[in-house]
């Protein structure tokens, strides 16, 4: 991987978000969206919000400096099993991380992050889930 400069990275966190990014929402209903997110689609990568985007924009400048290694989005974490009761089968509790990586070197702590603006009861349970299940505390990065 290449290594960057600091006017390079300067150049590349100060610039905003292209506007032909934001899905075009005219062939929609007005109706916002519930957690007031604009999702982004960038090289044919889908962002739930403009948060999420510029969290894994420093996240792959981090990557290409080589802080950090193994960086992934979307990974899913089975929290509960599939099971079969009540006569009926069940699928598996699956958590989806937004990003994932290793933090220092390829063998590193793994870092799991999720972008959130609204903790919801669902994703609270998820993240306790992942500790109980997996051991793994999710961090959260903070909506701005």
């Amino acid at each position: 991987m290449k290594t960057i400069t600091a006017a390079e990275y300067r150049a590349m966190t100060a610039a905003p978000i292209p506007r032909r990014t934001l899905v075009d929402m005219r062939d929609k209903p007005a109706k916002p969206a519930k957690y007031r997110n604009h999702v982004v689609v960038v090289d044919g990568m889908k962002f739930d919000s403009k948060a999420e985007y510029r969290y894994w924009c420093s996240l792959v400048l981090r990557a290409k400096a080589r802080a950090i290694f193994d960086l992934r989005r979307q990974v899913p974490f089975v929290i509960a099993p599939s099971a079969t009761y009540g006569g009926a089968k069940h699928r598996a509790v699956v958590y989806i991380a937004d990003m994932t990586y290793r933090e220092g070197s390829p063998t590193g702590p793994m870092v799991v992050a999720d972008v959130k603006g609204c903790i919801t009861d669902v994703y609270a349970l998820k993240r306790h889930l992942m500790f109980t299940v997996h051991g793994i505390e999710v961090l959260e990065i903070k909506r701005t």
